[in-house]
């Protein structure tokens, strides 16, 4: 069995008193006062969250003619420089190997942020369908990455780092000096508030994050609370709602999908769409405070008819909230459904994303 990772906080996490447990092949804080506090924190002030584990490479080299445009779903090479892009990274068969984001940081240069538990296998995929696998290089170990998340977190980053963070839209960022390193500071997120992702040298993580958790209006957060805010806006998590038997089209993720371009697995979605689908993404909800849980049982009356893929107890609800891959005959908003485990029933009705939409993402 492979020796779990540890990011450069652990000490931290540890005098913090948090639940650490194994995640994608990394120790992680999962709770530190506990999951529904720390994402009420995050959904009211701001919370400080270490994803050290996540996977960069960083390429060099001509977009075009270095071969990185045909890698993923999307154009690189339109990507404008200062901005991201999300999507994925497929297999032959159109399966989800990841789902990741590009950073353009200029012309000839390119950062790709993956998932902690595929980093390894993505880097040698992508390697692989490169003209010059020298052109990328993983720079994982040497990267730190923290996300600050919240309403609050514009006002606590240009009080420490000054005004020029506050400008950064969406899906932009800017490279600026932080603790006298060079940092990407990023308005990007997963939990459906106002937030940024800081990437900077590991060896300056500590120090940041002692930094920016003296300021009152922040509180450290761990994994579990992550899962839970991005459930309730309908983010999917790898592992879960995604993999490599499951398809961009089937997880209700087509729109991050450019069918002008040349990606490996284009072919099986071109296929894919002129079939139609067997499955398809559904969102629900339960009416209780019952939690859907992952791999329960979607049925249809006395049909089995799917399989809940993430589900949760939604503060913001009040109920349970879940993801499935299920029958399209299913996926109306309002069809009812049962969700089942063993002696386990809930109803259940499909309902629109995202589950909650009154975060200050675009604040």
């Amino acid at each position: 069995m492979a020796q779990l990772r540890e990011t450069p906080l652990i000490q931290k996490h540890t005098e913090l008193g948090a639940l650490i447990a194994p995640f994608g092949g990394w120790n992680m804080p999962i709770q530190y006062e506990g999951i529904i506090a720390e994402h009420r924190w995050c959904r009211q002030k701001a919370a400080l969250f270490d994803i050290c584990h996540m996977g960069e490479f960083l390429y060099r080299g001509d977009i075009v003619s270095g071969g990185l445009d045909d890698v993923f779903t999307f154009s690189v090479a339109a990507i404008p420089v200062g901005r991201s892009k999300y999507g994925f990274l497929l297999n032959e068969q159109g399966g989800i190997i990841d789902d990741l984001i590009v950073f353009r940081l200029a012309s000839d240069e390119a950062m790709i942020v993956v998932n902690a538990a595929t980093a390894e296998n993505d880097f040698k995929i992508i390697s692989s369908r490169l003209k010059d696998p020298s052109l990328i290089t993983d720079i994982s170990a040497a990267t730190g990455k923290l996300d600050i998340q919240g309403p609050l977190s514009r006002d606590i980053l240009t009080s420490l780092f000054g005004s020029e963070i506050g400008t950064i839209p969406y899906f932009k960022f800017i490279k600026t000096d932080i603790l006298g390193s060079e940092a990407i500071v990023s308005r990007t997120g997963y939990t459906g508030e106002l937030g940024y992702e800081i990437f900077l040298p590991a060896a300056k993580v500590a120090e940041l994050w002692n930094l920016i958790a003296s300021d009152p209006g922040i509180k450290p957060a761990g994994l579990g609370a992550r899962d839970l805010l991005r459930l309730e806006v309908g983010y999917s998590l790898y592992g879960n709602d995604l993999d490599e038997t499951i398809s961009p089209l089937e997880a209700g993720l087509e729109m991050f999908v450019n069918f002008d371009k040349d990606f490996v697995g284009k072919d099986a979605l071109l296929r894919q769409k002129a079939a139609g689908g067997q499955r398809t993404r559904i969102a629900f909800r339960v009416g209780s405070r019952r939690s859907p849980r992952h791999h329960y049982e979607v049925w249809s009356g006395e049909e089995k008819a799917g399989t809940v893929t993430s589900g949760a107890f939604s503060p913001m609800l009040g109920c349970g909230i879940g993801l499935a891959l299920a029958d399209p005959k299913l996926a109306a908003i309002g069809t009812e459904i049962t969700v089942r485990h063993e002696n386990v029933s809930m109803a259940a009705v499909v309902c629109g994303l995202p589950f909650f939409d009154g975060g200050s993402l675009r604040n």
